[in-house]
């Protein structure tokens, strides 16, 4: 069963599946800001979904906005690109231009102010606010997204090639439903793995909180979060369909590329969290990418490891830019989408988030302290001001291996073993070799100081990948450089 029928039929069957595609920041404004730019939170700087956090600030304007892949794709390319849905959480924030400002890179922009919602929104078209009330024939946002790209692909100019990218905030919270899908999905229930409702033993403080097991209320919170989310997503499903009918009706479905991916995954009950993201784990940082278009045999899957940040080099690869000339942080899937044979593939990538927590204590749950957020239901917190780790993610032929460091007092340090446990309930920090946590340790102060093309040298497990362990006690002061609000 899945909401995603005629997405999986017209996408990931006529192209290919990536298995192990991820986010390097499980939180949606850095996530999003991955995908513009091609580049880690520690080179756009986009920590969190506030302006503070610099999520669509007057900085992130004047420093990254104007080498976007789409900015690159209008200026250099002779693109036509068009932009509709959820942009960045605080864009049209009044301290950042408000609604009427329009990034650089967007010929037709239809673009939400602020975060997530179906009814009673503003959209800025072309920098001019358009309210919206709660009619679903005419307001119900993921089918006024889909009708703008119609007409779109309708009105459009056929002399010039076309980029357009579709952000539905469906399935974000909060998850209202169309009138006919409100009633779908009665029986679906979240997963029920073997990390569902367990205690995190040997884990972060912030997981080991959780209350365990969850009381009744809270596993029918999450069950009914995630039948909402799955009702949200028929009506994406319907908006594909929709785009790809029109365009083979134009004659353009079979030069034209097609990806669908999300910002970030999302846990329901996973070591009793009731629901939410920003964490390490798996259900938090692995989405989905389906992608179909010239020259992807159809009913592909694709095991490499690939993360949002290759989303823009790609692109740009498609249109013939020379990436050279960017200081993108990922690589061009052009040649895996071909099925390039020989091609040298990335064994890990970085993941790494930046924990929020309020000074104060939460007032509807006095007895949890201060620094703690988003403590909801039954007071099970899931963020703290020190829930801020950096992780390598490692898939090579030999490991399936993710290593996390906590930038905490304790240097809290987590390390699992995805072959023998998937589901991440053992943290062998203790137990394994203390050569592998030295060289993971090594690689991750290597990636998180990294830029461009010192992102994609080789990891631990590849067989071009040099240690030396003195650099470890050199006084370079890597270490030093933690991923944090300092280095903004």
């Amino acid at each position: 069963q899945t909401p995603l029928k005629k997405t999986n039929a017209l996408i990931a069957q006529m192209g290919v599946t990536f298995l192990n595609a991820y986010v390097p920041s499980a939180l949606c404004c850095p996530s999003r800001a991955s995908i513009l730019t091609g580049k880690y939170p520690h080179n756009h700087h986009v920590v969190n979904n506030t302006l503070e956090g610099n999520c669509s600030s007057k900085l992130w304007q004047k420093i990254q906005e104007p080498h976007t892949f789409p900015a690159l794709l209008k200026a250099m390319c002779g693109y036509q690109t068009f932009f509709a849905g959820k942009y960045l959480n605080e864009y049209g924030a009044e301290d950042a231009g408000g609604v009427g400002y329009v990034p650089p890179g967007w010929s037709f922009w239809y673009a939400l102010e602020k975060n997530s919602k179906y009814y009673n929104y503003t959209l800025s078209v072309n920098g001019k606010a358009r309210r919206h009330g709660e009619n679903y024939s005419v307001d119900y946002l993921t089918d006024v997204l889909a009708n703008m790209s119609l007409d779109f692909l309708e009105y459009k100019s056929n002399f010039e090639p076309f980029f357009m990218m579709i952000s539905t905030p469906a399935p974000h919270s909060p998850w209202t439903a169309a009138p006919q899908y409100a009633k779908s999905f009665q029986n679906v229930s979240a997963p029920r793995n073997s990390n569902f409702n367990i205690h995190g033993k040997n884990k972060h403080w912030l997981i080991r909180q959780a209350k365990t097991p969850m009381t009744n209320s809270s596993i029918q919170f999450l069950d009914d979060a995630y039948r909402k989310r799955w009702r949200t997503l028929l009506s994406v499903d319907d908006l594909v369909e929709k785009l790809v009918k029109k365009l083979e009706l134009n004659g353009e479905l079979d030069n034209t590329y097609i990806f669908y991916t999300s910002d970030n995954g999302f846990h329901t009950g996973q070591f009793s969290l009731p629901i939410d993201k920003r964490q390490l784990y798996e259900f938090d940082i692995k989405v989905p990418l389906l992608v179909r278009g010239p020259g992807i045999k159809p009913n592909q899957t694709n095991k490499m490891l690939v993360a949002n940040i290759d989303l823009g080099p790609t692109i740009l690869d498609i249109a013939g830019y020379d990436l050279n000339k960017t200081q993108m942080d990922g690589m061009s899937l052009l040649p895996l989408l071909r099925g390039d044979r020989n091609v040298t593939w990335r064994s890990d990538f970085l993941v790494e988030y930046q924990g929020e927590g309020y000074n104060g204590s939460d007032p509807t749950c006095p007895g949890l302290g201060p620094g703690v957020t988003h403590c909801f239901p039954d007071c099970v917190c899931e963020d703290s001001y020190n829930n801020t780790y950096a992780c390598v993610r490692t898939l090579s032929t030999s490991w399936d291996l993710q290593y996390c460091e906590f930038d905490d007092r304790e240097v809290f340090v987590e390390v699992y073993n995805l072959t023998a446990d998937p589901h991440q309930i053992n943290n062998i920090a203790k137990t394994i070799d203390q050569e592998i946590l030295e060289k993971m340790n090594y690689r991750l102060m290597m990636l998180q100081s990294c830029s461009g093309a010192t992102c994609r040298t080789p990891g631990v497990f590849d067989p071009g990948y040099r240690f030396d362990p003195r650099l470890m006690f050199s006084n370079h002061g890597v270490r030093a450089r933690r991923f944090s609000a300092q280095s903004l």
